[in-house]
């Protein structure tokens, strides 16, 4: 339990302690302790309630979890990878990443039918994607740095939170794809469908309009594991003689 009237903020050190402080200092809190290059752990911010616990990211849940802190700033890649008790209650808007799956550049990650190595710091993350595609991959925990896996001939690719991607680049590696990305997908394939005519297409007048419709209830896309109905809709008319058209 915390102290009555204290408010104790467990804090991830790093990136996001930084840009914490510099919400806080905003906001009017004087945090110059905390800038001043101190090894202490717990800050108590001057002339407020407000305590500051630096921790690493995993272990900001776990003291919220358990009540010794009331609440924690941590990233959303820590919440997916190791979930818990807690209530996620505001969005900072900073820190912004994206989950990746990355591999040699060039490198066709999805070519042959051997079992992939993937090496990644987020193993549950890692495996929760996997299995929403039905493949079967080998999972290596790294620590570090991840980017030296496939380097290595350890992995064939990682999975990491990505922000600028310069680190990649500069290690020879690519993005095959975000994690967050299967709705994107499912839309371009069924793009390539409506374009080969694929779908159960009408075509008919209304008006001065004309009006095509696909419906691509049947659509499937590997490793997609929900039943899809596409449907897209095309209309055609003339106005001011000019041709105008218009797709839903």
């Amino acid at each position: 339990m915390t102290p009555e009237n204290i408010i104790r903020i467990a804090l991830t050190k790093g990136r996001l302690e930084k840009k914490t402080l510099e919400l806080l200092e905003h906001s009017g809190y004087d945090v110059s302790e905390l800038r001043s290059g101190s090894r202490k752990l717990i800050f108590r911010l001057p002339n407020s309630n407000i305590e500051l616990v630096l921790s690493k990211a995993a272990d900001v849940i776990t003291y919220v979890e358990h009540g010794v802190c009331d609440m924690g700033v941590v990233g959303k890649d820590t919440i997916m990878e190791k979930g818990g008790s807690f209530y996620e209650t505001l969005d900072l808007g900073f820190g912004k990443c994206r989950f990746c799956l990355c591999g040699k550049k060039g490198e066709d990650f999805y070519a042959g039918y051997h079992t992939r190595t993937i090496a990644s710091k987020y193993p549950k993350v890692t495996r929760d994607f996997f299995s929403r595609k039905n493949m079967d991959v080998n999972i290596i925990k790294i620590e570090g740095s991840v980017e030296l896996a496939p380097l290595l001939g350890l992995a064939d690719a990682i999975v990491d939170i990505v922000e600028t991607g310069t680190t990649l680049k500069e290690n020879g590696l690519e993005g095959v794809i975000r994690l967050k990305d299967e709705r994107r997908m499912i839309f371009q394939n069924a793009e390539r469908l409506f374009k080969q005519d694929e779908g159960k297409k009408a075509s008919f007048w209304k008006g001065k309009k004309k009006i095509e419709v696909w419906d691509l209830s049947g659509f499937k896309m590997e490793g997609c594991p929900y039943k899809l109905r596409v449907v897209r809709y095309h209309e055609q008319w003339e106005e001011n003689g000019k041709e105008r058209e218009r797709f839903m």
